[in-house]
Order: C-alpha cells, then sequence, then structure tokens
C-alpha cells in the first residue's frame, strides 16, 4: 500500500457526547439523575438512546419501549418521546464550545466532531482533553468523552475506551505506538470505523478478529480484498492520517422528509396537512445551506406489516427555475399529492423529496419566469426562518399545514422545547 504523501504526525481529537438525548434531558431535568432514563424514536417506537442505568439492566439498543416499558418503570425509570428540536439546539451549544478549542473543526454527527490538534504539540494533551470536557460540561450541562490520537480511525478507537473504561475518567491519549498496539489488540475487527458487518464476517473467515490483525494482515490480501475505504481504514491504523478533516461539509444533494403517521390516514385533507408541513421542513433545509430544488416528489406509503390491500406510489415534476420558496412547493406539492392518491386505502407514511438541488449562486438565468431569490419572495422566506428560529418552530406556519394535527407522529411522553420555546423556559420556584 501506498503511503507516499500521506501525514504520520497529525493529532486529532473525537469529541463525542455520552448518551447525548438522554443528557439533554438530563440538563434541564435533575430528578432524572442516576435513574433509568430511555428516549424512543418517532412514535414513541424503539430505544434510541439509553442512560448507564437503562444498560445496566440489559436493555439492548433499540429495544421497542412498550415491551420494556414495565421493567424500566419497576426500577424507578422513565421513558421519553424524542425531542429533536430540543437535541439540535444543544448540539450547536456543544459544537460553539468545541470551535473554541481548535481553529479546525469538522462537526461529524448530531453528537460527535473532531478536533485537528496538530498545532498544539507543546501543550500537555492529556490535560487539554481534560479541559475540553471539563468546560463543555460546565458550559452546557453535556458529559462528553475525549479520544486523541494520530488518526481519525485511531481517535474513535481512543474514544471507545475513554468512554467504556472508567480508569480514563472520559479521555484517552492514544499517541505512544505502544498503547495503540495495546488497544488495537482489545479492539474486534466489527468496532472499527468503516467496518461493516459483511467486512467483519468476511474478515473473521479469514482469521482477523481484531484491530491488530488487520493491521499488521499481508499488503496482498488487503490489496485483493479491500476496497479503496478498507484500504484507507488499514492505513489509518498504521497511523498514516488520510480521511482528512472536513471542516464545511458538502451541502446534500438530496433532501428528504418522511414520517410514520400516529394513525392510519384516509382522509386526503389529513395528507395533505402532512405533506405540506414536510415541504415547510424541507424548504427550510435547503435555504439553510443556501442551496434551491430543481426537482420535487411526494409519496405515500401503506403499511405493510398490516394485513389488507396495500398501495405504494409517488409522483415528481420538476421546478422551472430552482426554487426554495415555500408557498410555491406546498402548491406543487398539493397537485402531486392530487396524483397519487387514491381513496380506500389507510396510509401510514407519507414524504417528499428534493433532487437536482444546486447551490444558489450556481442558479441559471432565465428569461420567462423569475426566480424567487430575485425579489421580494427571498426576503419573505428570510424573515419567516428568522423568526422561527428566534421565537421557536411554527411560530409562523402555513395555514395548509393545518392546526390539530391528528396525524402527526405520537409522542406522549414529549419533554418541554427547554431552549426554542418561550413557553417553555424553565421556571425557578
Amino acid at each position: 500500500m501506498r503511503t507516499t504523501g500521506l501525514a504520520s504526525d497529525e493529532i486529532i481529537a473525537l469529541v463525542d457526547c455520552n448518551n447525548f438525548y438522554v443528557s439533554c434531558e438530563r440538563v434541564f431535568n435533575p430528578k432524572l439523575d442516576k435513574i433509568p432514563v430511555a428516549v424512543l424514536s418517532n412514535n414513541d417506537g424503539c430505544m434510541v438512546s439509553r442512560s448507564a442505568e437503562i444498560k445496566a439492566l440489559g436493555i439492548p439498543m433499540g429495544a421497542p419501549g412498550f415491551k420494556w416499558e414495565a421493567v424500566v418503570k419497576k426500577h424507578g425509570g422513565v421513558l421519553l418521546s424524542s425531542n429533536y428540536a430540543l437535541y439540535g439546539d444543544m448540539s450547536a451549544r456543544v459544537m460553539e464550545v468545541l470551535s473554541m478549542f481548535s481553529p479546525e473543526l469538522e462537526i461529524y454527527s448530531i453528537d460527535e466532531a473532531f478536533l485537528n490538534l496538530g498545532g498544539f504539540r507543546i501543550r500537555n494533551l492529556d490535560q487539554y482533553a481534560e479541559k475540553i470536557r471539563k468546560t463543555v460540561k460546565k458550559w452546557t450541562g453535556i458529559p462528553v468523552s475525549v479520544g486523541i490520537s494520530k488518526t481519525k480511525t485511531l481517535a474513535k478507537i481512543a474514544n471507545h475506551f475513554a468512554k467504556k473504561v472508567p480508569a480514563f475518567h472520559g479521555s484517552l491519549n492514544l499517541l505512544d505506538d505502544t498503547r495503540i498496539e495495546e488497544a488495537l489488540k482489545r479492539t474486534p475487527v466489527g468496532e472499527i470505523w468503516g467496518i461493516g458487518r459483511q467486512y467483519d464476517k468476511f474478515l473473521q473467515q479469514h482469521g482477523i478478529k481484531t484491530a491488530l490483525e488487520l493491521r499488521d494482515a499481508d499488503e496482498k490480501f488487503i490489496d485483493h480484498y479491500m476496497t479503496s475505504v478498507g484500504h484507507k481504514t488499514v492505513l489509518e491504523l498504521k497511523g498514516y492520517s488520510c480521511i482528512g478533516m472536513d471542516e464545511a461539509p458538502a451541502a446534500k444533494k438530496g433532501i428528504v422528509v418522511s414520517k410514520s403517521f400516529s394513525k392510519q390516514v384516509t382522509e386526503k385533507a389529513e395528507l395533505a396537512e402532512a405533506v405540506s408541513t414536510y415541504i415547510t421542513r424541507a424548504a427550510e433545509k435547503l435555504r439553510s445551506q443556501k442551496t434551491v430544488a430543481g426537482h420535487l416528489t411526494v409519496f405515500l406509503n401503506t403499511n405493510r406489516f398490516k394485513e389488507g390491500p396495500q398501495y405504494n406510489n409517488s409522483a415528481c415534476t420538476t421546478l422551472v427555475p430552482h426554487t426554495a420558496y415555500t408557498p410555491e412547493l406546498i402548491k406543487t406539492a398539493l397537485e402531486l399529492l392530487e396524483e397519487v392518491w387514491l381513496p380506500g386505502f389507510e396510509y401510514k407514511k407519507a414524504g417528499v423529496m428534493f433532487a437536482d438541488i444546486i447551490a444558489e449562486d450556481d442558479v441559471p438565468l432565465n428569461y420567462l419566469e423569475t426566480n424567487y431569490l430575485d425579489d421580494k419572495r427571498k426576503d419573505l422566506m428570510g424573515t419567516v426562518d428568522h423568526i422561527n428560529r428566534r421565537l421557536g418552530r411554527d411560530t409562523l406556519f402555513y395555514a395548509s399545514s393545518g392546526l390539530k394535527k391528528e396525524w402527526e407522529m405520537r409522542r406522549a411522553k414529549l419533554s418541554p422545547y427547554y431552549t426554542t420555546r418561550w413557553n417553555d423556559l424553565p421556571r425557578v420556584k
């Protein structure tokens, strides 16, 4: 494998929020501390975030909430509905704090970020990692784990041990070659970042069971059987940084907003409310990344797990010119809904998808129709987005999205929107 031009002296930190959704809930409700807490997926389905106390009960990730609710309550715990507005806002706060610790920050997911610490070699990195942990906890209330090593893949492994081994107290500096080798020896090959189930099974069949065995595998075997991603993984395990920092992730080329309903929906009016709501969310995402869409799809699905007649269909259209103007998109989406809706079916899910997404600056000239970017419509959307960000989502909303929204996904255990809605601000007694 070629290593020419690859850095072997990088210092990368991975900061990962611990049990993030649960931690967000605990920040504003101290009564949840030290009791079993789990956050459920859409429609209060499966567990997507578990406290240490839930894990100690032997309840696996993805377990159906209704099957384990009695066990959780028996041990004094609670199950909560997912509050994505709260989690998104808390994530932004954590990332803002982390940006103070390195000029190069890559937000990897809602609860993870990579930091390039290459310019901090003269610092005591163990102390610096501890400072990161304490500052994030003090300023946001969210506990984090910090793993430091030579590459992103090794930083992931370091973070895993920082989180799982109490003796490390939430941070691990994995720059020493001897410590790296010991960590790789203790890491199952299936837990390596970038190694999926099929790769795991394949490697196990060929006697490669640990990260160390993969790192030291015969190069001819790697060249013959591994893809380019697999090659990068092996090089990263060897200490060569070949997965660079991405400080400004590319804008999404496709945006999908789709959710299952809390009940079977038969009325077209309710489907229209759902489609209007999903278009509103998707258009907000378009504008947040300063893009416009040139293609729109609307789709409907019945419940394939339920006996009875099934129906799944979609309709699409080209948007000329490209746009992110919500009223226009809602009008087009409802026209597409007319094409796909059939009476007599019980619908479980609807959704919208934008494609042919381009940057606002790249919109081609159109002499027949004025683009919304060139008139007051863009100012209107900017004002609506600003008000909804400042005063809470749907402070301003479109009438076609409905008022009662009885079709919305079930969230019977939803906590308040502590940071994004004025009426939900915590009150001091």
